[in-house]
């Protein structure tokens, strides 16, 4: 194994990377934690709107410090803003929404994603832990799109990108891509198609901590 030389990308600035990939027009849900932080750096010149699993459509970026509304917030208990022309309404409409498959595209956070693109994001299966599936299923399976927002390893030194989960699932074969603090992913028919990496890693050091067989086909100009 090559010596590990190379920086992972901090979650701020993996938020950073996703925003460039969410297109104009989208109807989004950010999911729960660190997938909120892409919020704030969507682009002010394109319409995206996002959404959660609460009742809002329309959600704008964090607030300033001293101007939350105690009664806006996400899916996760934060304080939010609402952009002109956004509304809230009842969770129930919501849910409706996030399975009728009104929703072009979410992002989740994850404990394992498969090389098949299965996912566990709510429980790692430890005694005492509290379950919290919240709406992932829903959007697992309504989301017209999902993609994974999440560190490469765990802070134990396990890949999160495997072979097969081992943790109870979210959904089945439902993960299109998969952004790491290392790498972007795509779940193809034929396995997982590295497309981009990050922080120095190269290709041997890269499938040299995950278990699943990558694929790499890197731009040239990237």
């Amino acid at each position: 194994m090559e010596k590990l030389t190379y920086t992972p990308l901090t979650y701020e600035q993996l938020a950073q990377r996703i925003a460039q990939d969410i297109p104009e027009g989208a109807y989004v849900n950010l999911g729960i934690g660190v997938p909120t932080k892409i919020v704030n750096y969507l682009p002010e010149d394109k319409e995206i709107l996002l959404h959660s699993e609460n009742g809002l459509l329309g959600m704008g970026p964090t607030p300033l410090p001293g101007q939350e509304d105690p009664d806006l917030i996400s899916a996760g208990k934060q304080p939010v803003t609402l952009l002109k022309g956004g509304c809230y309404f009842h969770s129930g409409d919501s849910f409706a929404m996030m399975r009728g498959s009104y929703l072009d595209l979410c992002v989740l956070g994850a404990y394992q994603v498969s090389e098949q693109g299965d996912l566990a994001n709510w429980s790692t299966g430890v005694a005492g832990s509290t379950p919290a599936v919240g709406g992932a299923m829903d959007l697992a399976v309504g989301a017209r799109q999902v993609y994974v927002m999440m560190s490469h390893m765990t802070k134990t030194g396990e890949c999160k990108v495997v072979k097969k989960c081992t943790y109870p699932l979210t959904g089945l074969r439902c993960v299109k891509r998969i952004y790491s603090d290392l790498a972007v992913m795509d779940v193809t028919p034929n396995g997982l198609v590295v497309t981009e990496m990050f922080g120095g890693v190269t290709e041997t050091q890269l499938q040299d901590i995950t278990p699943a067989r990558l694929t790499f086909k890197i731009p040239q100009n990237a």
